[in-house]
């Protein structure tokens, strides 16, 4: 009982073996997607250049726009059907033969169209389990250890993605896109192999199964009762009241609360999505060298994952406690009304660079790293604070569909790239700074929102007052 209390279940480490390799295989072939598809898969088909590129953005933000729309299916096969373990077990399979689709078809469209579904799915599949997986190890006696089983885990994700990013852009053109997508399937396989070896270890909860007051049904029993004209003086929420109980009502009203911060979220997910496209398609145009050695376009995107793990330390030990020394307090809200507008900062100073190589100037790569640090801290300020706010404002049975939604902003902040290119809406840096613009908009409208909305606390109660 001493060792469960004080350490760590041993299952954990199949999950963070899992976690590592996972990241490193999704990373490994996002980040040099829009380069392969440019240089290699679309070469052929599409002479133009700057229609190529065009054609290569689409394809890459059509793919994640499908990982974040994914989690809805995983959440609900694994909640409804087959529970958390053979959920995340038969998803990596197809996980798996998608990475092998990339390696064996980096030549046929359709083929690698195919592999680049199945690792949406699998990758999409298995994000809203794995998380709530590691959560179901833990019982009363070690609830303790959670928190720092999911700072472990957060510091896994952006590992994997610094050096998946420092990596797999050098063997693309040294050995050809077969290996550079072949080995992230590799590592996917011995991911689904390390949780496979756990089974044994785990806690696996039976499904749920439905649930005859989720959100859904809430709402559909609100529009018939207001179709029928029952309760006309009630509000519209409130006509659902005899068919589902009073909590069931609360958690759709959690979730309609929301909704508007989220939209509005969405606007930096379309910025922050486009460092492997619009970023990456601009370092190509750059002097690539930088103290003497030549990097790839897509090896920028390491510095991601490394600012991450400097300035989420930085800003929880130094700048928040700054601002609140100063009466400033850095609410969530307030963060993500700044990294809304920094997202905005950084693709602007991006448009500026891109006028000057559209006028014929020489800039080396290195003037990426500036709008980098600042997209960086934008993400710090909206992502991390985004899951804490989304995870506070939502009871405890509206928690999985109010993180689905949040995987939703992604899906939709994506699906406003891709229509944007496909209608060639003022291409070049003009497009650039249309979206630099739209975040100053859309931080604005956020702080107005902010403004006149009030936080809930939906945190689970403590022992004492719980008892």
């Amino acid at each position: 009982m001493t060792e469960k209390a004080d350490r760590y279940p041993r299952q954990i480490s199949f999950i963070i073996g899992n976690e590592a390799c996972e990241r490193f295989s999704f990373y490994g072939m996002r980040n040099i997607l829009t380069v392969f598809l440019i240089q290699y898969l679309l070469a052929s088909e599409i002479a133009d250049p700057a229609a190529r590129q065009g054609a290569a953005k689409s394809v890459f933000h059509t793919f994640v726009m499908a990982v974040y729309f994914f989690p809805l299916l995983g959440g609900w096969l694994a909640d409804r059907f087959f529970g958390k373990y053979r959920t995340i077990l038969w998803v990596s399979v197809l996980y798996c033969l998608g990475h092998l689709c990339l390696a064996l078809f980096d030549g046929w469209k359709a083929g690698f169209y195919a592999g680049l579904g199945l690792i949406a799915l699998g990758s999409g599949g298995i994000k809203p389990c794995v998380s709530a997986f590691v959560g179901d190890q833990f019982d009363e006696s070690n609830k303790h250890l959670v928190r720092g089983v999911f700072g472990l885990f957060y510091w896994i994700i952006n590992f994997g993605s610094f050096f998946a990013s420092l990596t797999i852009p050098v063997i693309l053109p040294r050995f050809g896109p077969s290996v550079a997508f072949g080995i992230p399937g590799v590592l996917m396989a011995i991911a689904t192999v390390i949780f496979w070896l756990g089974r044994k270890r785990y806690v696996d909860l039976p499904p749920s199964g439905p649930n005859p007051h989720g959100v859904l049904r809430v709402l559909r029993s609100a529009f018939r009762a207001r179709r029928n004209g029952r309760s006309r003086s009630s509000g519209f929420l409130d006509k659902a009241s005899s068919e589902h109980p009073p909590e069931a009502i609360e958690a759709l009203r959690a979730v309609l609360r929301v909704v508007p911060i989220f939209l509005l979220v969405s606007v930096f997910w379309s910025i922050f999505d486009q460092k492997a496209s619009t970023v990456v398609i601009q370092g190509k145009q750059m002097v690539r060298t930088i103290l003497g050695v030549t990097i790839q376009e897509s090896q920028m995107q390491a510095l991601n994952p490394l600012l991450v793990m400097i300035l989420i330390p930085f800003n929880n030990t130094v700048l928040y406690p700054f601002l609140e020394r100063r009466g400033l307090a850095p609410t969530p809200l307030r963060r993500m009304t700044a990294g809304i507008a920094f997202s905005g900062v950084a693709f602007a100073i991006v448009g500026i660079t891109q006028m000057a190589l559209d006028g014929g100037a020489s800039l080396n790569i290195a003037w990426q790293i500036v709008p980098y640090i600042v997209l960086t801290f934008a993400e710090v300020l909206v992502s991390t604070t985004g899951l804490e706010f989304a995870y506070s404002q939502a009871p405890l049975a509206m928690k999985g569909v109010i993180m689905s939604l949040w995987n939703l902003t992604v899906t939709l902040g994506n699906f406003l790239v891709v229509v944007v290119t496909a209608i060639n809406f003022l291409p070049g840096a003009g497009q650039i700074f249309f979206f630099a613009a739209l975040a100053g908009v859309a931080a604005i409208l956020f702080g107005l929102v902010a403004a006149r909305t009030t936080p809930v606390d939906h945190f689970r109660p403590s022992e004492s007052k719980a008892g």
